[in-house]
């Protein structure tokens, strides 16, 4: 089993946006689900989402681990090597 250093490694910054995807709520432009980043705590909306804020966040910034920001839900997921944590 292939053990990821990014997840591993991966802080609990405060969410920057609580309310919602940091961006649409600034664009007001809507969202499926969020998932929060956890090297500074933007929150971004997820793929299945028009506008798929969490992924342009990694690729903007390289921030490897996201968690989602739904309630009851605890799974994380580092983009670098694809793999749930």
């Amino acid at each position: 089993m292939t053990t990821c250093e990014h997840l591993a490694k991966s802080a609990d910054p405060e969410a920057r946006t609580p309310e919602g995807c940091e961006e649409c709520l600034a664009a007001g432009g809507r969202w499926v689900h969020l998932r929060r980043c956890l090297e500074c705590g933007h929150v971004g909306c997820c793929d299945s989402s028009p506008a798929k804020h969490a992924t342009a966040h990694f690729r903007a910034t390289g921030h490897p681990v996201v968690q989602s920001f739904e309630p009851n839900e605890t799974w994380r997921w580092c983009f670098v090597d694809s793999t749930m944590g």
